[in-house]
């Protein structure tokens, strides 16, 4: 037990910097396009400083701390010992990560986030969650972008070529020189006075919004899903 305890503390320790070289090597051999109805918009909120918030889904959790570079985000993180490894991985980047999920430390953490925001920092959030079920819009999103009275970006991405681990997810790892497309979808604004079936009819056109960009992204690479 305590030789997998130093194991586990010095691979967190090794997460960040792991990433940074990984990525670097990876997604620097790839051909990445950026596009869809929301990607003017997307970038005229990065620099006028109004913070966004991007919701994607889980399987495409490995290239977003890539995208994000340069940037200044707050994200909602697991709690579970393997959303720790993203969080070293994001904090090693600068950014600022909060803990929770729709089963534990929920509300506390949307709270921080909408304080974290309100210095200017755009928001990220798997719209699935970090148990699923896949391609199911979890609340967490929804009730953020209606307490913060910020819009909310449904994002999807596929690749030409590519791995599948065997998750829950089947999280996507591009392969080296691949093609990438990442689809941004139209902004979503969620009046702040939503409530029950207000805030569900919110939950699943965000859920069709970001279906919608999925489809479309792997049917660009001739695909109908991941």
């Amino acid at each position: 037990m305590a030789v997998k305890g130093l194991t586990y503390r010095i691979s967190l320790r090794l997460a960040g910097w792991a990433y940074f070289v990984l990525s670097r090597l990876l997604f620097a051999s790839c051909r990445i396009s950026m596009g869809g109805e929301g990607a003017e918009f997307y970038a005229k909120r990065l620099t006028n400083s109004a913070p966004v918030i991007v919701a994607f889904w889980h399987y495409g959790v490995i290239l977003f701390p890539f995208l994000s570079r340069g940037g200044k985000w707050v994200a909602m993180v697991s709690a579970s010992k393997d959303g720790e490894y993203i969080a070293r991985i994001l904090e090693s980047m600068g950014h600022v990560t909060v803990r929770g999920s729709k089963n534990r430390q929920g509300v506390s953490a949307l709270k921080k986030m909408i304080e974290i925001m309100t210095e200017g920092r755009n928001a990220v959030l798997v719209a699935d969650g970090s148990q699923g079920p896949p391609r199911k819009v979890q609340p967490g999103g929804v009730l953020l972008a209606a307490h913060s009275g910020c819009p909310i970006l449904p994002v999807s991405w596929s690749a030409s070529a590519y791995w599948t681990f065997r998750s829950w997810d089947r999280t996507v790892l591009p392969k080296p020189f691949s093609r990438i497309e990442v689809l941004i979808g139209p902004p979503l604004s969620i009046p702040r006075q939503s409530r029950g079936a207000g805030l569900e009819t919110h939950r699943r056109q965000l859920e069709q919004e970001l279906d919608k960009t999925y489809c479309e992204a792997w049917r660009r690479m001739g695909k109908t899903e991941h």
